[in-house]
């Protein structure tokens, strides 16, 4: 199992020993797995949602499953109910993935300072 936890920049967790998946593929598949995660994009902000900051953690069982922590900009955002599901196929579709878990979380709460540079820019708040 490999996990990557989102403090503030995305970054890429460690890959512990006991792992089953090589270390080379659960990097491709972390790679793929951003790479899909910026696909998608909240439809009120010009910006996707991994660069937003609204992913918190990436993790990549043994078995291929993908359990994703995320949250919203704002709880009453009004794509709620949908976001999550976005996610689970822009995931799902990464070859080498099996199930994907996508489980929505508000602590600690979102804020722009999670926001990449690049997401401050496409904003126009750099």
């Amino acid at each position: 199992m490999t996990t990557t936890d989102e403090t503030k920049a995305p970054e890429t967790g460690a890959v512990p020993a006991a792992s089953a998946i090589p270390p080379e593929e659960i990097e491709r598949l972390t790679d793929d797995i951003i790479a899909a995660l910026k696909t998608v994009y909240d439809p009120e902000i010009p910006a996707d949602i991994y660069e937003l900051g609204l992913i918190y953690r990436i993790d990549i069982e043994d078995d291929r499953t993908v359990e994703i922590d995320m949250t919203l900009t704002a709880p009453g955002c009004p794509v709620a109910g949908e976001m999550p599901g976005w996610v689970e196929n822009a995931v799902g579709a990464v070859a080498g993935v099996g199930d994907v878990k996508v489980r929505m979380v508000f602590d600690p709460p979102w804020t722009q300072d999670r926001m990449s540079e690049e997401a401050q820019v496409a904003l126009n708040m750099y």
